[in-house]
């Protein structure tokens, strides 16, 4: 008899599975836990959580970039340790590499992003990239075994690139930093040009300009596009991010990038039973900067879509801005860009002690976070809100529309 109710009971809980164990998905997963009548697994391809915006400390040796699962995750969330190949809606299931499926009522899809493929010649055979925990380990090793003076060339003039760049030279590696056209175009020119000081300031070589675009790689050197080649001992591909394409594979519709594509509440445009968070997210096409500044907020929004989908609640739309953007200049020092609540580059930027305190206060600020909610389920409030989000979803619909008169969403 006991073993009938326990049967029965299983069989009413709601069944909420997560794909992605980066912070978005550790957030979703602990803010479901608020509710005794269901179950939450986490799909993660490693048994370790990788505290991604410390990974150039990872490759430099200065930090380390890996935290228990005990230590973020809610302990009424079964973590899986595997990685998903396929999504069958109309099963309701999830495929494993393993060769399991797992059943679920409801999906968060937080697979995150990865490294962009390069279409560079010889990128893909002879640099390494650093999006994550292994890549950045195969990297740390190719540093390694060079000489000391041996040269290093980075490739992306973007926020990873930087803060690579400026970890190598602060330990004494010599690097030169190809930025492309401008470094990190997303920077007001003010706080661009103080970021070039420090960068010159730790010795590092600055390429950019119209002939630095990266033509080809090659085993021990950069060529680029104005007929420069830049000797290489070791080549690190910081240039852009990749999606996984794990959505596309399933036959759901994404973006042009491969993010999953969704409704203003997170969920996915193709079925009311999936939802999206993080960097994996594009909600009306017009996706949040992939940040970890948005990735948790974005997490605790789709677990609030399914809990109030459950509680038979009509789901809120997000309210989510990426108002600055945090840049590590080797260690203790960072310069913080702010942003419009649209976010749009300001004049101002924060540098010097401050800065410093802003990014670095970020590195347990963001394990904090997901530890509380783990710990207090429904805790979790952001405070930074756009308030023309709505003017710029009607926009995009009227811009679609203008497209494809027939497309009505």
């Amino acid at each position: 008899m006991n073993s009938e109710l326990a049967h029965d009971n299983a069989e009413a809980l709601t069944r909420v599975v997560v794909i992605g164990g980066g912070y978005a998905g550790v957030m979703a997963a602990n803010r479901l836990t608020q509710r005794d009548d269901l179950t939450v697994t986490l799909i993660n391809p490693r048994s370790t959580f990788v505290h991604r915006i410390r990974l150039q400390q990872h490759l430099a040796g200065s930090g380390d970039a890996v935290v228990e699962y005990s230590d973020v995750l809610a302990e009424r969330v079964r973590l899986v340790v595997d990685s998903a190949t396929q999504i069958r809606s109309s099963g309701r299931t999830v495929t494993m590499a393993s060769g399991e499926s797992l059943d679920y009522d409801y999906l968060i899809y937080a697979i995150g992003s990865g490294s962009g493929r390069p279409d560079v010649p010889g990128a893909a055979e002879f640099a390494l990239p650093i999006a994550s925990l292994e890549e950045a380990q195969r990297a740390r090793s190719a540093l390694e075994a060079a000489p000391p003076d041996a040269p290093v060339t980075v490739v992306g003039g973007g926020v990873t690139g930087i803060e690579v760049a400026s970890e190598l030279a602060a330990r004494g590696t010599k690097v030169t930093l190809v930025c492309g056209e401008v470094l990190n175009p997303y920077l007001h020119p003010k706080t661009r040009r103080k970021i070039t000081k420090k960068l010159l300031a730790l010795g590092v070589t600055l390429v950019e300009g119209p002939g630095a675009r990266v033509a080809r790689v090659e085993r021990d050197s950069v060529q680029l596009s104005d007929g420069r080649a830049l000797s290489s001992r070791v080549i690190i591909w910081a240039a852009g991010f990749g999606l996984p394409d794990l959505a596309a594979r399933s036959g759901l519709s994404t973006d042009a990038d491969g993010r999953l594509l969704t409704d203003e509440t997170l969920t996915s445009v193709d079925d009311p039973r999936i939802l999206a968070a993080g960097d994996s997210a594009a909600p009306s096409d017009l996706p949040l900067r992939m940040s970890c500044q948005a990735a948790n907020p974005l997490g605790a929004h789709a677990a609030d879509t399914v809990l109030r989908r459950i509680a038979g609640e009509e789901p809120a739309p997000i309210d989510i801005a990426v108002f600055f953007q945090c840049i590590s200049l080797g260690p203790g020092a960072a310069t913080v860009q702010l942003a419009s609540k649209q976010d749009a580059a300001k004049r101002f930027s924060l540098g010097g002690r401050l800065g410093a305190k802003v990014k670095y206060s970020s590195f347990p600020g963001l394990i904090k976070e997901l530890a509380h909610e783990g710990h207090e389920p429904g805790s979790y409030r952001w405070r930074f809100k756009n308030p023309k989000r709505k003017l710029q979803v009607r926009a995009k619909r009227n811009e679609l529309l203008t497209i494809d008169p027939a497309r009505s969403r």
